[in-house]
């Protein structure tokens, strides 16, 4: 038994590609999280799957060099599309994301509006912080980043050079009127500091 059950958990890993995540409750029509488990590490065991963190594995994408793992943010995503969660990437990681600091952090830090825990990824720890559903309401993907990194800095260390790399993200964002909303939903200081680029400011007006 336990070995048609590995064959059918190969069979469809195999079908839904590489670069793809897997944990227990993803073969829960099976009826058997036991067995999954064991079929998993399995399947870890023979080198089809990398373990990631208790519970969670990978069907990587392989080069000539070896193993290419998804970066941090990928399984951070990758976790709250399982969770049916929004994240937003919040610290460090809200700067990093933005080209705001090259500095890497050995936790990184996302709002979700799902159950807050922690998963260690090798010697790093993906943290997911429960957060106000206000901070989900923005339309866009770059303005909830925006608002995360400049209250990171603070708004008294906020540096015209900061600025110029957050004005070319909401620039690049292409749906003006999500911008227009966004901006009119964000704390009053992010939208005073905001406001002192034509570019943006048009895309208000």
């Amino acid at each position: 038994m336990s070995n048609v059950l590995t064959k059918q958990i190969r069979e469809r890993i195999e079908s839904q590609g590489e670069n793809t995540l897997y944990m227990v409750r993803d073969f829960a029509d099976l009826n058997n999280d036991g067995s999954v488990t064991r079929a998993l590490s399995r399947l870890e065991d023979e080198g089809m799957l990398v373990r990631l963190s208790q519970g969670i594995y990978l069907y990587p994408l392989r080069n000539r060099f070896g193993i290419l793992k998804p970066s941090i943010d990928d399984i951070a995503a990758a976790i709250a599309q399982k969770d049916k969660a929004r994240i937003i990437p919040s610290g460090l990681t809200a700067l990093n994301k933005l080209g705001l600091s090259t500095q890497v952090t050995m936790n990184a830090v996302y709002l979700t509006d799902a159950t807050a825990r922690e998963i260690k990824i090798g010697n790093r720890t993906i943290v997911f912080k429960r957060s106000a559903p206000r901070n989900f309401a923005y339309k866009t993907d770059v303005f909830p980043l925006v608002v995360c990194a400049m209250k990171e800095i603070g708004e008294h260390n906020i540096t015209d050079d900061y600025l110029v790399i957050i004005k070319d993200a909401i620039d690049k964002c292409e749906d003006k009127e999500a911008v227009r909303y966004d901006y009119s939903i964000a704390p009053g200081w992010i939208r005073k500091r905001l406001k002192v680029y034509d570019s943006l400011d048009a895309t208000l007006k």
